[in-house]
């Protein structure tokens, strides 16, 4: 199905739920399906928190990870909470590129591109225009693949990023996000040197075509 962000959602907002990693306090938000999962399951994990029930939270999370069919963006949720509390994924699972985030700040704003291991994407134009792509079909799988393949041969030859995410870039430059059980891995330059790099190059390519592909469907 495609639909649309709400415009007037301001940019620091729209871009922060892209990367799976909301403090607890705003995952879920007030206005999340509580009747359902894993919504239940945060909410209830978030009223243990609250009460100092460490242990009890920890079991939702990790409730929350055996579920299968989920939002990539539950599971990364779901890791950052338990990370916060010295758990860490096994090595088979560590480096599962669950996303790749894709930033560019052009003079007029920031354009974002998402792919998420579910087979959704999302795209963000610099004026506040968005196509959600929550797979009705598999019409575009092969071109989400390949962003997330692509992201995985960078992960594979790069080091996690141990700070917190960073601003979007600067005007002129970009800066691919991969997300993982274990972390944030990313690599930022000016566009034309990130396009141009060995490992950055494949990712823009890739991304680029899926975001082509997606706003053909949202005109179509």
């Amino acid at each position: 199905m495609l639909n649309f962000f709400d415009e007037k959602q301001p940019k620091t907002e729209a871009r922060d739920i892209f990367f799976g990693d909301l403090p607890i306090s705003q995952w879920p938000s007030e206005s999340a399906p509580f009747d359902s999962e894993p919504w239940r399951s945060f909410a209830k994990a978030r009223d243990h928190l609250s009460t100092g029930d460490t242990q009890e939270a920890i079991a939702l999370f990790r409730r929350i990870l055996a579920m299968p069919g989920l939002e990539s963006r539950h599971y990364l949720q779901a890791w950052l909470f338990l990370r916060s509390f010295g758990i860490q994924p096994d090595a088979p699972v560590a480096k599962n590129v669950l996303g790749v985030v894709v930033e560019v700040t052009l003079p007029g704003g920031l354009d974002i591109l998402a792919a998420y291991a579910n087979g959704t994407a999302r795209y963000l134009n610099h004026s506040g225009a968005a196509v959600v792509w929550d797979a009705p079909d598999d019409s575009l799988c092969r071109q989400i693949e390949s962003v997330l393949r692509a992201g995985k041969v960078v992960v594979d030859q790069i080091g996690l990023w141990e700070g917190p995410r960073p601003a979007a870039p600067p005007t002129g430059q970009a800066r691919i996000n991969i997300l993982t059980p274990s972390g944030l891995y990313f690599g930022q330059a000016l566009f034309d040197v990130l396009s141009g790099d060995q490992l950055g190059g494949p990712v823009i390519a890739a991304s680029t075509q899926l975001m082509r592909s997606m706003i053909a469907k949202s005109k179509g």
